[in-house]
């Protein structure tokens, strides 16, 4: 016979779950069966930790003894074997021996502090790792490692008494341009014989600024990169330096521009029409297609040919605009196009923004890359153009059309098996450099020929 209950419901919303068995034989079997199901889940779950700290902690030479151990001493306990049993329990000795040394992992504080958070390509840095023991005990000789970059460093940390400090310089290789990537340091405890092993990875990560090279070149108010800045152009305005003439009042004109004169003459209302002066405005722009360079030093002496160019506007207090290009996804390759400006507000940033540079697969070709700089800022210039030698000149001379025809517009092409020289090909003036040395007495030599 089966009970019956009667369930009275309401409107107020439960969380949670609720389990019931209708028939009351079936009650045991059941409530046996829930719980034998979720001794099974956890105990899964327990070798599964299990498993993952011994894959985590015991290393090949600890493997080797954890079998010895184990082999030895069930074959001595069952044949008799003396021999056995006593590798065994040396086996296990050794294993209880190698856990203290893995206690205190966790117990360090380390603190990585840069001497200098921006340095220059091929040149050495240097930081100071402070390790110190939060825990109460003393803890045991230990190991960090710090990674910098693809590489590694380690060192050996000493026996540290509670709230004890162990202080280590650490001489960073020389890095090529980028932005290195410190950390985070790793705390790692091993015994002596490297049985077992406990690691602990720490948050802190520091960004070392990796500058490329620069040469000082010529003013851009001077030299070939130069431009007639307050000069008047083509544009008629209502308000200026260079008057231009005089047309008839229309609405929305300024009562001040009314030339009275001519309005006295005429008989109607005559106002003054100007040229707009020249507001300089310099584009430095960058290839990155990996297409575009012959190799990694050609794409490296082209950032730092850009880079150069562009300190010295930014000193010279111009209005500039950094461009390269963007990485694009293949999927919607040709039907988008993207470029990437880097912050030109200070001599720092305009660095920064270089090291950040890559050569990419997936981006515009350069004459692309041009197109759109000059459709994002239709008032530029000055024009610098850096590219590789794998830009050809038809390519360069492409590029050219998309600035303003008053707009000067030079090309640096970057050629290590080249030898250096300047030429012009009608509105373009291409400068050709083997080495970055070879920019600063190009662009002088260019303004005299």
């Amino acid at each position: 016979m089966t009970d019956t209950r009667l369930t009275r419901t309401s409107a107020t919303s439960l969380t949670g779950e609720r389990t019931e068995v209708t028939a009351r034989r079936g009650r045991r079997l059941v409530g046996a069966a829930v719980r034998a199901s979720r001794a099974w889940a956890s105990g899964r779950a327990a070798v599964r930790a299990a498993t993952a700290w011994c894959r985590a902690t015991i290393r090949p030479a600890g493997a080797l003894v954890v079998l010895t151990a184990t082999a030895g001493l069930a074959a001595g306990l069952a044949f008799g074997w003396v021999e056995a049993l006593v590798a065994g329990a040396a086996a296990a000795v050794l294993l209880v021996m190698a856990l203290p040394f893995l206690l205190g992992a966790r117990a360090y504080e380390v603190r990585l502090v840069l001497d200098r958070e921006r340095v220059v390509a091929g040149a050495a840095a240097r930081a100071t790792v402070a390790v110190r023991n939060i825990g109460r005990a003393t803890a045991l000789p230990g190991r960090i490692d710090i990674p910098i970059g693809p590489g590694l460093v380690e060192f050996g940390v000493p026996i540290l008494a509670a709230d004890g400090v162990s202080r280590h310089a650490v001489e960073l290789p020389p890095q090529r341009r980028g932005i290195v990537r410190i950390g985070p340091a790793t705390t790692i405890r091993s015994d002596p014989l490297g049985l077992l092993c406990r690691e602990h990875a720490f948050d802190d990560v520091q960004e070392l600024f990796v500058h490329p090279r620069t040469v000082a070149v010529p003013s851009t108010s001077a030299g070939l990169i130069r431009d007639l800045d307050g000069s008047a152009t083509r544009r008629l305005v209502d308000a200026d330096m260079s008057f231009h003439a005089i047309r008839e009042y229309a609405p929305g004109d300024a009562r001040r521009q009314i030339h009275w004169k001519s309005t006295a003459k005429t008989g109607r209302l005559m106002v003054r029409q100007y040229e707009e002066s020249r507001r300089s405005r310099m584009a430095v722009v960058l290839g990155l297609s990996s297409a575009e360079y012959a190799s990694d030093d050609e794409f490296e002496l082209a950032v730092s040919a850009a880079s150069s160019l562009a300190l010295r506007a930014v000193h010279d207090a111009r209005d500039l605009d950094i461009v390269v290009g963007a990485e694009i996804p293949r999927v919607v390759r040709g039907r988008l196009r993207a470029i990437r400006h880097i912050a030109a507000g200070a001599p720092r940033a305009v660095l920064d923004g270089f090291s950040g540079v890559d050569r990419l697969v997936e981006t515009m070709p350069f004459p692309e890359v041009c197109r759109l700089t000059a459709e994002a800022n239709e008032r530029l210039s000055v024009a610098v153009l850096v590219a590789g030698s794998g830009v050809p000149l038809a390519a360069l001379r492409l590029a050219t059309l998309a600035f303003p025809v008053d707009a000067a517009v030079i090309a640096v092409r970057c050629d290590e098996r080249a030898h250096p020289r300047a030429q012009t090909v009608g509105p373009l003036t291409v400068v050709t450099i083997g080495a970055l040395e070879d920019l600063a007495g190009l662009l002088l030599r260019g303004a005299r020929s």
